[in-house]
Formats: C-alpha cells, sequence, structure tokens
C-alpha cells in the first residue's frame, strides 16, 4: 500500500522573506519525508518540453516547473549532498 509522504521540512527561506508579499509568487522547495523533493513553482510544460535536450525523457505524468534563480540559491545550503 502507498503511503503519502509528508512534508518533513522546507529548503531555504520562506516565499515572504524573498519578497513575496501577496502571495501570487510564491515559489518553494520542500523535502519529503520519503526522501524525495516537491517543487512549487510555475506550471512551463507545454513552453519548454520542446527545448528540452535530446536525451532528457519526461513522462506523461511529469510536469516541467520553473522557479527563480533566488529560490533555489538560497535553497542550495538545505539540499544535502548525498
Amino acid at each position: 500500500m502507498f503511503k503519502t509522504p509528508s512534508v518533513t521540512r522546507r529548503l531555504g527561506v520562506p516565499p515572504c522573506q524573498r519578497g513575496s508579499r501577496t502571495g501570487e509568487t510564491c515559489p518553494d522547495l520542500f523535502e519529503l519525508s520519503d526522501g524525495n523533493f516537491a517543487v512549487i513553482g510555475t506550471e512551463a510544460t507545454a513552453l519548454l518540453d520542446g527545448c528540452l535536450p535530446v536525451d532528457a525523457i519526461r513522462a506523461d505524468y511529469e510536469r516541467i516547473v520553473v522557479i527563480d534563480r533566488d529560490t533555489l540559491i538560497r535553497a542550495k545550503r538545505d539540499i544535502p549532498d548525498a
């Protein structure tokens, strides 16, 4: 039986500390209890699917999301090395 993972922690700082005051642009990164990561970003599959390198493969159930550079850079310190 599949157990839905829970969010264990945020990577980086909350959106409000990155300048989001309205709640309209809140990209975020989270570590999950199963060791995977969840990303909140802008859905861009239709826009970027044809731009991927030839060796990149995306399953039908996968989506391409975009997060701003600042979000990822601020999360870097929280991303495990291994």
